[in-house]
This record gives C-alpha cells, structure tokens and sequence, in this order.
C-alpha cells in the first residue's frame, strides 16, 4: 500500500529518545514503523500519536538478520518506501576492559553495531530501488564515539564504530540519493541517564552529579535533520547538557 506522506523508521522506539522522535516526526505527518523487541511499549508509543497519523509496530530485533528482513518486508507491502531509518537502539552494559564477560562484549556489540548496520543495509536496499529514489539514514552516535566514560569499553568501542558506518554510508549513498548522518547526544534525561542524577564516577575518580537535558531537544534536532532535501546533509551533530563535563580536561 503507496502512502503519500514520508516515511520512517525508528528502531527503539518503545521509550526515551526513540519514542520522543518517532513522536515528534508523527506531530508533523510522516508515517512511523515502530521497531523495537517487546511488543507492549510499542503499541504504548503508537497510542500516543496524534489521530489520523500511521504508527506501525513491529516486535524486532535488530540484532537477527532474518528478523531485520521481514522488518522491511513489512514496510515495503505496508508504505512501498521508506523515506527515513532513525538507526537508535543501543544497549549499554558497563565493566572494566580486564572484567567484562566476553558475552556482554557480543550482546553490545551485537545490538548497538550489526544492529545497525542490518537496518542500514536493508534500507539502502529498498531506497536504491524505490520511486522517487533515495531516503536519509540518521545514526544516534553518542558523544562516546567522541571520549569514553570510566569502564566503558564496549559501549565506547560500538560508538567508535558508529562514526565510521556513518562515514561509509554516506560516501556509499551518494550515487543512489542517500543521505547518511549522525547525532551524537549528551544526558539526555532518560532511564538510562537517571543515575547522573544522583552521581556518577568522573575520569579522575570521583563521583559527580551531571546535569541533563530534556529529550525534546534531541527530537526537536533529529526532526530538523529528517525533513532537509536530500542534496543537503547534517552529517554530525552534537546535542548535550551545556554543563555537563564533556568539553575540558576531564
């Protein structure tokens, strides 16, 4: 089935800044694919559309192949394109380089990279072939693919990798109308975030509390990558706490 407005794809989608954003493209009219592995905070997110707008769940995890494949499979007998591939979903589990289970190593590598690189290989798949041709593909980076946080190094190292599929991507796009590029957000004020509140360990060893910021800011920014013509491109940017300690010595 063809629709008439954009659409897009948001993996994460079932809270924080992947419910924010499949939200806010919602509010100004595109048509949103909900991905994300469990199927009630997807359908929570779609119940928080604005009426009359399109929001599409589909249980996924994008760590499975097969199960990225007939996640568009579904948007192409559902839309017939796909216009934007929000690549959100990510996984952070802490440790010590010396101390981190090889298994968590996989799983956060699995999940926060190949994730995203089977999403952003069926896209280029579907937006090669589809009329009018080409689409956008925004990565969340993080401003770990910039400095890590103390017993990172998985998250770290998958955020690292982020920059470079976001590099390639958008080299590789540029024949067939793709556009590839990358936010990269700092305490954003979320779940995952809530212990910054309290305090966190700083690189020289002591526990700080930061500040965050609300989310609609990174949706807000997020928007405004998704709805440029496809010859013009953010290709990084970062949005953060003002005072958080990123930007320093450490």
């Amino acid at each position: 089935m063809a629709t008439d407005c954009p659409v897009a794809l948001v993996t994460g989608a079932g809270s924080g800044i992947g419910r924010a954003v499949a939200l806010a493209l919602a509010a100004e009219g595109w048509a949103v694919v909900l991905a994300g592995r469990r199927a009630m905070p997807l359908d929570e997110t779609a119940s928080l559309a604005p009426g009359g707008v399109r929001m599409l769940p589909v249980p996924t995890d994008i760590a499975d192949p097969a199960a990225v494949d007939a996640l568009f499979e579904r948007i192409g007998s559902a839309f017939g394109r796909l216009d934007l591939l929000f690549n959100n979903a990510g996984l952070a589990i802490g440790g010590a380089a010396d101390a981190l289970d090889p298994a968590d190593w996989s799983l956060v590598v699995a999940v926060n990279l190949t994730g995203a690189f089977l999403c952003a290989r069926a896209a280029f798949r579907l937006m090669k072939l589809q009329r009018p041709r080409g689409g956008r593909i925004i990565n969340n980076g993080s401003i770990a693919a910039h400095a890590p946080r103390p017993n990172s190094v998985a998250y770290t190292a998958t955020k690292h990798a982020i920059t470079g599929l976001t590099k390639s991507l958008s080299l590789d796009g540029r024949d067939f109308d793709i556009a590839c590029g990358q936010i990269d957000i700092g305490n954003a004020d979320t779940a995952i975030t809530a212990a910054m509140k309290q305090g966190v360990p700083q690189a020289n060893g002591t526990i700080a509390v930061e500040p965050t910021i609300e989310i609609a800011h990174v949706a807000r920014t997020v928007l405004l990558m998704a709805q440029m013509p496809l010859d013009a491109n953010v290709q990084f940017v970062t949005v953060m706490a003002t005072r958080m300690p990123f930007i320093g010595r450490g």
